[in-house]
């Protein structure tokens, strides 16, 4: 095989990866607090607290996906040029 086919298989495979991926788990974790709600700071003795509630999550710890925002956002416009 060409490399050009050999990439354009790859690209091919990625993408229906995360489309599946998309699919089966519309929602990942936060990746400011990673998946906690919230953020951890220290005390002053050096022990773990919990600290206040992710802003981005709004402490969930969860966030939608880039693919399936894409794939909801279409969707929309597309029921709405439907009507």
């Amino acid at each position: 095989m060409t490399p050009i086919l050999v990439a354009i298989a790859c690209l091919l495979a990625v993408t229906l990866g995360y489309g599946s991926l998309c699919a089966a788990s519309p929602f990942g974790d936060c990746r400011r607090c990673r998946g906690m709600g919230h953020q951890l700071k220290h005390d002053r003795k050096g022990r773990l607290k919990r600290g206040k509630d992710c802003r981005r999550c709004h402490a969930t710890g969860k966030r939608i996906r880039t693919g399936r925002w894409l794939y909801n956002r279409w969707a929309r416009i597309y029921r709405a040029g439907a009507q």
